[in-house]
């Protein structure tokens, strides 16, 4: 990241923890991901799982693997289940509104999706399915950066598909990483200002880390500092959004990252429920660590915070149910 003269304001992580009592009061979240995929099409030079990375193992978990999964999680007493892969289109329309119709079938838990670029029509077919969330992070609103760290892709087309599917229904997430190359302060506080100009229902904010089979495994990771920063300020301009103490925070500081996330104004942790002979080929950067339900707990309980009982909708809406 470039070195710019930029001061954020004193007391910015302790003002953004207010903020988040104010309009989320002392609830955290718990989401469930299951990393069903590694495939993936595109080639964005920071991720591991880009297509043009030869050295990783790809998987693809069976839809009766999946189904089964989300209510083994259901059971455990997690409300939101979160499907998450690379952007793979061996899933057809079909075989996910499927999975999310027999999982919804079952009980009435969230289901965000977080699976990438698709063709508007499978938005749709996803939502009446059942679906209730859609996480789709735009990384950099710089445009210039983003078709560096995205080969072939547009922002504008990622902003009209984020739309579109506020538009037909959906809660939207979105979000940025924190110390790309040649990102600068100026393009993190675009990020914070075009998350509360969608205004987003979630968003994940969270550092850049390399992956040695990538472009940029020489890259320094993220500040983890900065990224709090980022978090709180984020969290002061969209007041009532989820946002989540990320993996990545904990894979920079294990011991207290994502603790230090929750007192800046992140209200949700997403523990990783991925069987490990697939995860551990979920390889988006180095060095990832393991969030499991009871590490979670241990976290909410440190922060002297408590877990919802609820399903943990968008705030803007409704109460939890």
């Amino acid at each position: 990241m470039e070195k710019e003269t930029f001061i954020f304001e004193k007391g910015l992580l302790e003002k953004a923890d207010r903020t988040r009592k104010e309009f989320c009061k002392d609830e955290v979240h718990l989401r469930g991901i299951i990393e069903f995929s590694n495939h993936c099409v595109r080639n964005c030079v920071y991720c591991g799982l880009r297509r043009d990375n030869k050295n990783i193992a790809r998987y693809r978990m069976t839809e009766g693997e999946i189904i089964a999964l989300a209510l083994e999680i259901i059971n455990k007493g997690i409300k939101t289940i979160v499907l998450q892969s690379g952007d793979d289109f061996y899933y057809t329309q079909k075989s996910l509104c499927n999975i999310i119709s027999k999982i919804k079938a079952k009980t009435d838990i969230a289901i965000t999706l977080s699976i990438g670029e698709r063709p508007l029509d499978d938005y749709q077919a996803f939502k009446d399915s059942g679906a209730d969330r859609y996480l789709l992070k735009h990384e950099t609103i710089n445009p210039a950066l983003y078709r560096i760290m995205h080969p072939g892709q547009d922002l504008k087309q990622r902003i009209k598909i984020l739309e579109y599917l506020k538009k037909i229904g959906f809660q939207i997430g979105s979000g940025n990483i924190v110390g790309l190359p040649h990102q600068t302060v100026k393009d993190l506080a675009c990020d914070a200002l075009f998350l509360k100009d969608l205004d987003v229902d979630m968003a994940g904010i969270g550092p850049f880390i390399p992956q040695k089979d990538t472009p940029l495994r020489d890259q320094p990771a993220g500040d983890l500092d900065l990224c709090l920063k980022v978090l709180a300020m984020t969290r002061i301009l969209t007041k009532n959004a989820h946002l989540p103490a990320t993996t990545a925070l904990a894979s920079l500081d294990k011991e207290a990252g994502q603790l230090r996330a929750l007192k800046s104004g992140a209200n949700v942790i997403m523990p990783d429920f991925t069987p490990e002979n697939y995860r551990k080929d979920y390889k988006i950067y180095d060095n990832k660590v393991e969030v499991r339900l009871e590490k979670a707990k241990q976290i909410i309980s440190k922060a002297k915070r408590t877990i919802s009982q609820g399903r943990g909708d968008s705030l803007k809406y409704e109460e939890d149910s």
